[in-house]
């Protein structure tokens, strides 16, 4: 946008800004700043850009913003006030409990939430008896203040305060304060907020939002060690970042508010056992209606008052450590468990959709029992799926836990799940459209090619034995079908290792008709492996698509891993 434009824009919103509403919501300066790049540099809109909802962003918008952001709700002196309501004056994220004037974070991820206007402020944030525990296992929380990490503490003291923002002009900010950490190891009390401020209500929640989401888990869904070196670092709260977790990433991707009951080591029979015994002291189930197990927050939690939308159960790791002793009863009993416990869920949360998950650090085979348990219960909006296991490319956190990058791809999965179940349209970005494709080769004898293919559903590896080549590369394929892939942008992802002197060929194409290529490449031919990453464009959505690599010229075995096809836009 020219500058005639913005100042002919500007002139018309100096004559009219008086006859427009501001709009109800709360402008920040972050939001401000996004709007002034859109209008000047062409960067992407975003919703909060429309500010006046009249369904134009343009400089209308940015001078309300810029308006609401430097005037004060209440014209008044600025003056030094206390705000210690917490619950009556921010918005309190997952299982909370307040007592004796402290407003406690107790679950991963548990929050306040709210604005705040004056020209400085300050939070009191205070540590329950886990502060004197050994440092590795101390809560941790952040501050964020209009988005940004701007305090990441692992507490150590009974009571501190944290400086928000200070300046000579007023302004309001949005203040998140964070449990990072887990249950297991304490909690994070948020006492007070000390503002300077001409406004009658400094402090003030933010606004709910539409859709809403219980994530029901263990030491994953905690986030345990997701920042951690590598997978021989054990367990400290310095690592564990609920910020990180697949769970909050799939609420950031649905605009959606969350809470979470996640316990390290828990399970639906078992918690984690290392010898196979049986493990009844780490169990969700019995303890679920509470807002934790820790004595001092066993009060029951409210499901009336906090209802959700959506229900995420994602426990069977740990189960996993004692069932797969003796799979054929033990998973029986976990069947049982898992059943009765989907019961319970539907008894405090009578009208949310419920999607069941296993299967990220593997224990796949206890996944047909998950399912088996689902299918008993007979409910229609309790869906079900095995979660691709965390692969070696993408790295691991502390002892052999999920690292970001496989968070954030079990996240885009995760929200596309839940958009089925609730029956919102998915985007599919993010998605691995390959993971559930078929994966086989055919080998035309006739032509003189020989060979045999072997494919292992553990790590979705496929592997061609070739004995003899034929007259031409399609002489024998190895395949990935019934892809369904929407229009957009991907990228194609494999290993493999092609035969010497061989340029072993790749494409993207319709099953039945081959002349719809959407992309194709070729390996090098020096014997060597290759990593592959090749970005095409879908330019309309086809249901009937297929990978397949050429091996008609080759004589020897070759394997294809981490075959992947991810749509990035």
């Amino acid at each position: 946008m020219n500058r005639k434009r913005i100042a002919f824009l500007t002139a018309f919103v100096l004559a009219a800004e008086a006859l427009m509403p501001l709009h109800a919501q709360a402008a920040s300066r972050k939001e401000v700043d996004h709007l002034l790049r859109t209008l000047t540099v062409a960067e992407s809109p975003a919703a909060a850009d429309d500010y006046n909802a009249d369904g134009i962003i343009n400089a209308v918008d940015l001078t309300l913003m810029k308006r609401e952001l430097l005037t004060p709700a209440d014209i008044g002196e600025v003056k030094a006030q206390t705000v210690k309501e917490i619950a009556e004056n921010t918005k309190l994220i997952g299982r909370t409990l307040t007592k004796d004037g402290v407003t406690w974070l107790v679950h991963s991820g548990a929050s306040v939430e709210c604005t705040v206007t004056g020209t400085e402020a300050s939070v009191t944030i205070a540590g329950d008896g886990a502060v004197n525990s050994d440092e590795k296992y101390r809560p941790r929380y952040g501050v964020y203040v209009d988005g940004e990490l701007i305090k990441d503490v692992v507490m150590s003291e009974k009571e501190q305060t944290v400086k928000l923002f200070s300046g000579s002009a007023q302004r309001k900010t949005t203040v998140r304060i964070m449990h990072l950490s887990e249950a297991n190891n304490g909690a994070i009390g948020v006492k007070q907020f000390d503002v300077k401020s001409s406004a009658a209500k400094p402090v003030q929640p933010t606004a709910k939002k539409d859709l809403m989401i219980e994530f029901i888990g263990d030491s994953i869904t905690c986030a345990y060690g997701v920042e951690a070196d590598s997978q021989y670092v054990n367990f400290a709260t310095s690592t564990e970042n609920f910020s990180k977790s697949y769970a909050y990433l799939t609420a950031q991707l649905l605009d959606a508010d969350y809470s979470a009951v996640s316990y390290s080591g828990y399970g639906i029979v078992s918690g984690y056992s290392s010898d196979g015994a049986k493990n009844t002291d780490s169990l969700v189930p019995p303890i679920y209606q509470n807002i934790a197990k820790q004595a001092d927050y066993a009060e029951p939690w409210d499901f009336a008052a906090h209802p959700s939308d959506v229900i995420v159960l994602n426990l069977g790791t740990n189960d996993d450590s004692y069932a797969s002793k003796d799979l054929e009863t033990r998973g029986a009993e976990y069947q049982k468990g898992y059943a009765d416990f989907l019961k319970t869920i539907r008894k405090y949360n009578p009208d949310a959709a419920i999607v069941c998950t296993l299967g990220i650090m593997g224990c796949t085979e206890l996944y047909p029992y998950l399912e088996a348990a689902v299918q008993s219960v007979g409910d229609a909006k309790i869906s079900c799926y095995q979660a691709p296991t965390q692969k070696q490319s993408d790295g691991y956190g502390a002892d052999w836990h999920p690292s970001p990058v496989t968070h954030q791809l079990n996240a885009y999965l995760l929200a596309d799940k839940i958009c089925d179940a609730i029956g919102r349209e998915s985007s599919k970005i993010g998605i691995d459209l390959a993971a559930d494709g078929e994966y086989g080769a055919e080998i035309d004898k006739e032509s003189g090619a020989n060979g045999w293919p072997y494919f292992s559903d553990w790590d979705k590896s496929l592997n061609v034995n070739m004995s003899a080549a034929g007259t031409s590369p399609e002489s024998a394929i190895a395949y990935v079908r019934n892809l369904n892939l929407p229009k957009g942008s991907y990228e194609l992802s494999f290993n493999a290792t092609p035969q010497k002197g061989i340029p072993l060929q790749y494409v993207v194409r319709n099953m039945s008709d081959h002349s719809k290529i959407y992309c194709t490449g070729k390996m090098n031919a020096d014997g060597k492996e290759e990593t592959v990453l090749k970005a095409f464009d879908m330019p309309a959505a086809d249901d009937a698509c297929e990978i397949v690599f050429f091996l008609g010229e080759m004589s020897t075995g070759i394997t294809f891993r981490n075959v992947t096809l991810y749509k990035r836009a």
